[in-house]
């Protein structure tokens, strides 16, 4: 049997810029850029848990609606999780479509892979169904869990405005209208609920965790 291919983000990111040149206006695309520098410079240090940190504990619904609980997953494996935005977000798209193709290896490594994002259920079903994933899309209104492990933060007006000139209602993907996002981060726990690996690649959004790296840390 052939070995799965560990896919880059970087490359997947070049081929996703060049589309969304063509995609979008560039007026468009320079307020979403802009607003990814900002952030990068606003939160250079995310993470509010680290390697060595036990995780809390958490339940939070699935997308149809069953409550997924971190302790009950830790009892029969580790867990890979990773914070994300929102549906519409299209480096959101890459990354966890990128995490699914390595969902075997994960899967192999002894670990549950498992995205979080404070979408309502009906959003973490589209994104699953959107991507073919087969893994678990938790719903964290209001960000209480994505809070306890990485910085949130309020989306930008600019960005929020360009989105619905695109024809996005950034507002009806959320149960609340706080319009708080947390910055995009990844967490692997082990069984007795220590983190073994914690990372983010900062307030850009526009960059995500490798999957190569969360393949070398679960092989440590």
């Amino acid at each position: 049997m052939d070995k799965v291919k560990t896919p880059s983000y970087q490359e997947g990111l070049n081929e996703l810029r060049e589309n969304l040149s063509n995609m979008l206006p560039k007026e468009a695309l320079d307020v979403f850029d802009q607003d990814a520098r900002e952030l990068e410079h606003n939160h250079t240090s995310p993470l509010k848990l680290r390697e060595g940190d036990t995780a809390p504990n958490f339940s939070l619904s699935n997308a149809v609606n069953e409550t997924v609980n971190l302790y009950d997953v830790l009892k029969e494996s580790r867990a890979v999780l990773t914070f994300y935005r929102g549906t519409w977000c299209p480096y959101c798209n890459l990354a966890l479509a990128q995490y699914q193709s390595i969902l075997g290896e994960i899967k192999k490594a002894g670990a549950t892979l498992i995205a979080i994002s404070p979408q309502i259920p009906d959003e973490s079903l589209s994104i699953k169904e959107k991507n073919n994933l087969e893994f678990e899309v938790l719903s964290d209104n209001g960000n209480v869990v994505s809070g306890q492990f990485v910085k949130v933060f309020k989306n930008g007006e600019k960005p929020l405005e360009t989105m619905a000139q695109l024809g996005f209602d950034f507002d009806s993907f959320y149960a609340d209208d706080s319009r708080e996002l947390p910055v995009p981060a990844t967490f692997i726990i082990e069984k007795d609920g220590t983190i073994s690996f914690a990372k983010s690649e900062g307030g850009d959004y526009r960059n995500r965790v490798e999957p190569a790296e969360i393949m070398d840390a679960l092989k440590k």
